[in-house]
C-alpha cells in the first residue's frame, strides 16, 4: 500500500495507473475509521483495479465553534484497516498542501445545502463541495463511493457532479450500524456510556414513523412531533432538526403520499449525531 502527502505524487501516481487502463475507485474520508468507511472501500476493490483511499480532517467545513481541533484522528490505525481491507492507495495531504497561499476560490452550491444541516452548518457544504472537487480533480477517480449516513452530503455530491459535467460515478452505500442500530460514526466516540444508550433513539425513532405509517398517519407535523416526543424522552439529547423530505431534492413534504427521508440531528450530550432512513410509501 502506497502513501501520498503530495498533490504532484498522487497525481502522477495516478497518471501512470490510467496509461495502463488501470480504473480507479475513491473513498474520501477524514480518518478516523470504521466499519461503515470499510465497507465502501471493499466495494470499491470489488469494482475497481485500483483503490484510493484519502484521510484528510478538512477545515473549511468545519464553522468557528466546532470540533476541529477535537476531531479523533489515529493515522496508524487507519492504515492498518485500509491495508487489512484491500485498498492500494493513501492520499494523507496536510491542510497547507490542499489550500495554498492565496487560495480564495469554493463550490457552492444552493437550494440544497441550506435546509437540514445547512441551517445549524451555514459553512459546511461549501467546505465540502470544494474539497470533493479538489479531490476528484487529483485522484480522477473513475468511481467515488459515499456512505449514505451523511445523506445530506450524498445528494450535494450526486448533484454537484451532475450540475458540473464531472465524469465520475457517485456510488452510494448503505448505513452500516452497530447491532443496537446506532449508526456508525467517528463521533461515536464523544459518548459517554449513558449517552450511548441515549443515542440510540435516533435509531429507534424510526420504528416511530413505521407504526405511525401503519397506523394511516400520513402528516408530516405529526410524524415529526411524535418523533421528538420519543427522542427527548431519552436524557441526554437536544434536537437540532427533525425533518420528512423529498429523498432527492430534500424539500420539507407535508404529507407522506409518496417516497420520503426522514432525517434527524440529535445532540446527545457533546456529539452531534445524524441519521436517516428512506421510507418507501405504497399505496397499492
Amino acid at each position: 500500500m502506497k502513501i501520498f502527502n503530495k498533490i504532484t505524487d498522487m497525481k502522477a501516481e495516478i497518471k501512470k495507473l490510467k496509461s495502463e487502463g488501470k480504473s480507479v475507485g475513491f473513498v474520501p474520508t477524514m480518518g478516523f475509521l470504521h466499519e461503515g468507511h470499510m465497507s465502501l472501500v471493499r466495494e470499491s476493490v470489488s469494482n475497481n483495479d485500483v483503490t484510493v483511499t484519502s484521510i484528510f480532517v478538512n477545515p473549511t467545513q468545519f464553522g468557528p465553534t466546532e470540533d476541529l481541533a477535537a476531531y479523533p484522528r489515529d493515522f496508524e490505525r487507519d492504515c492498518a484497516m485500509l491495508d487489512k481491507n484491500g485498498a492500494d492507495i493513501i492520499f494523507h495531504p496536510e491542510p497547507s498542501e490542499i489550500y495554498g497561499e492565496g487560495f480564495c476560490t469554493k463550490v457552492e452550491l444552493s437550494g440544497i445545502t441550506e435546509v437540514l444541516c445547512g441551517i445549524s452548518r451555514p459553512v459546511h457544504f461549501a467546505g465540502v463541495a470544494t474539497v470533493v472537487t479538489k479531490l476528484f480533480n487529483i485522484v480522477n477517480p473513475d468511481r467515488a463511493y459515499f456512505g449514505s449516513k451523511d445523506y445530506q452530503q450524498l445528494q450535494v455530491i450526486r448533484r454537484m457532479v451532475k450540475d458540473l459535467n464531472m465524469d465520475v460515478e457517485v456510488v452510494g452505500m448503505p448505513i452500516i450500524r452497530e447491532a443496537d442500530g446506532l449508526a456508525m460514526s467517528s463521533r461515536n466516540v464523544y459518548l459517554g456510556a449513558p449517552e450511548r444508550r441515549s443515542a440510540l433513539a435516533l435509531s429507534g425513532s424510526f420504528k416511530v414513523v413505521e407504526d405511525l405509517l401503519k397506523q394511516g398517519v400520513t402528516d408530516s407535523k405529526t410524524i415529526k412531533e411524535k418523533i421528538a416526543e420519543f427522542i427527548l424522552s431519552h436524557p441526554h439529547t437536544r434536537i437540532d432538526y427533525i425533518e420528512t423530505v423529498h429523498p432527492e431534492s430534500l424539500v420539507s413534504v407535508d404529507s407522506a403520499e409518496a417516497d420520503f427521508v426522514v432525517a434527524l440531528a440529535v445532540y446527545v450530550g457533546k456529539a452531534r449525531l445524524i441519521d436517516n432512513r428512506y421510507f418507501e410509501v405504497n399505496h397499492a
